[in-house]
């Protein structure tokens, strides 16, 4: 195979959008999670994976992190990959790795990036559904249980388990 007949086969293949987000949490147990000025509902720390920089999901949601809300941490365990089909879009991977629980030294830290997000606010679990939109809602409680349940990461399809 020629250089030009394996770039045609890649150009070829199907395209799938890649994301990674961070679970951070306070002594209570609420979710950081913030509000992005160029879609409604509620999010997770995070963003697009620059894959094609060579930059991992967990790299890029340290990145996104920092870029975001200012704080620089050490990411924990991945705790879900979601496969999200979208209408009018490539179907999106979607990785969440936990954050950890924040200091209020942390909290006050905190520094929106103000070319995307409004604010930012620590919400309980009960009330996630209510600001997150599916399946983010979905996949968010599911990495909270995963760290709750000390299980390993949990594979998600749309925001639910794989039938």
């Amino acid at each position: 195979m020629t250089t030009t007949d394996y770039a045609t086969y890649i150009a070829s293949l199907p395209r799938v959008l890649a994301g990674a987000a961070a679970l951070f949490r306070d002594a209570e147990g609420r979710v950081l999670l913030v509000e992005p000025n160029y879609r409604e509902g509620w999010a997770l720390p995070g963003g697009t994976i620059e894959s094609d920089e060579g930059e991992t999901p967990r790299q890029a949601a340290r990145r996104e992190t920092a870029e975001e809300i200012g704080l620089d941490v050490e990411l924990g365990r991945l705790l879900a990959v979601d496969w999200v089909p979208g209408p009018g879009r490539p179907p999106l991977t979607a990785y969440v790795f936990d954050g950890g629980v924040l200091s209020a030294e942390q909290f006050a830290a905190i520094r929106l990036q103000a070319e995307e997000l409004l604010s930012w606010k620590l919400v309980p679990r009960d009330e996630l559904l209510a600001y997150l939109p599916e399946p983010l809602g979905r996949r968010v409680v599911a990495a909270l249980d995963a760290v709750t349940a000390g299980t390993g990461a949990v594979e998600l399809e749309n925001g639910l388990p794989p039938r």
